[in-house]
C-alpha cells in the first residue's frame, strides 16, 4: 500500500532544493536526499496536486511526473486502514491463532468475522513470539486456500522474542515465501507468507 519513487526534485518551504527518493507509508511521507526529511500530521493536511507536483500544506513541492501527483495526493488524504494493508475483505475465511489484541479483533469482526474453519483459509493471523511458535509454521501452509496467506504477528523492538530474519528463515524452511511486511500496531509487526509456487 506504500508508494516509493526515486529521482524526485524537491523544493522545500525553507527555500532549499534537493533531489532524492520520496516514500509514502501511512502516516509518514519521507524524503531522502542530501537531507532526510519526514512529514506527517499537520504537514500532510490539505496536500494537493498541482500539475506534476505534490504540494504540502507548508508549500513544499515534490515533482513526481505525469499522473503521479494526483494519485499520491489521494493516497495521502485517504490512507488505507490496517485491515486494508493486511488485505482483509468481506467474505474471506479468516482464522486467528495466538493473537490477543481487542482493538484488532473488533476491527476484524466488523469486516470479516473470524471462523473456526481451518480448511482453505484465505488469511491466517498467527501470533508467534517464540522460536517454538515459529516452528509450527511447518504445519500451517497446507491449510491455505490457493491464494491464501499467513500473517505472522510478532513483537517488535527490544521486546521482540524473535527477529524478522528468524521469522523469514523459518517461513522459507516451511515452504513459504515472504511477500510483505506491515506495521501491525505500535508494539507488533506483521510478515506475510504465501505457499511457495512449484
Amino acid at each position: 500500500m506504500g508508494r516509493d519513487v526515486t529521482g524526485i526534485v524537491a523544493r522545500f518551504a525553507d527555500g532549499h532544493a534537493d533531489e532524492g527518493r520520496l516514500q509514502w507509508e501511512s502516516p509518514k511521507l519521507l524524503f531522502r536526499g542530501a537531507e532526510r526529511r519526514v512529514f506527517e500530521g499537520e504537514a500532510l493536511k490539505g496536500v494537493t496536486a498541482d500539475g506534476y507536483d505534490l504540494v504540502l500544506a507548508d508549500g513544499s513541492r515534490f515533482t513526481l511526473g505525469v499522473g503521479l501527483a494526483d494519485r499520491w495526493a489521494e493516497a495521502i488524504l485517504n490512507p488505507p486502514g490496517r485491515l486494508d494493508k493486511l488485505g482483509v475483505k468481506p467474505g474471506q475465511n479468516i482464522t486467528i491463532h495466538g493473537i490477543d489484541d481487542p482493538v484488532f479483533l473488533a476491527e476484524l469482526a466488523a469486516r470479516a468475522p473470524p471462523t473456526d474453519d481451518w480448511e482453505k483459509v484465505d488469511i491466517l493471523f498467527y501470533g508467534a513470539n517464540t522460536r517454538d511458535e515459529l516452528e509450527r509454521l511447518h504445519n500451517l501452509g497446507g491449510l491455505l486456500a490457493e491464494r491464501g496467506a499467513i500473517w505472522v504477528i510478532s513483537r517488535k523492538g527490544k521486546a521482540a522474542g524473535v527477529k524478522d530474519v528468524e521469522v523469514i528463515a523459518v517461513g522459507r524452511a516451511a515452504g513459504l515465501t515472504d511477500t510483505k511486511v506491515c506495521a501491525f500496531s505500535d508494539t507488533h509487526t506483521a510478515l506475510r507468507f504465501v505457499r511457495r509456487k512449484s
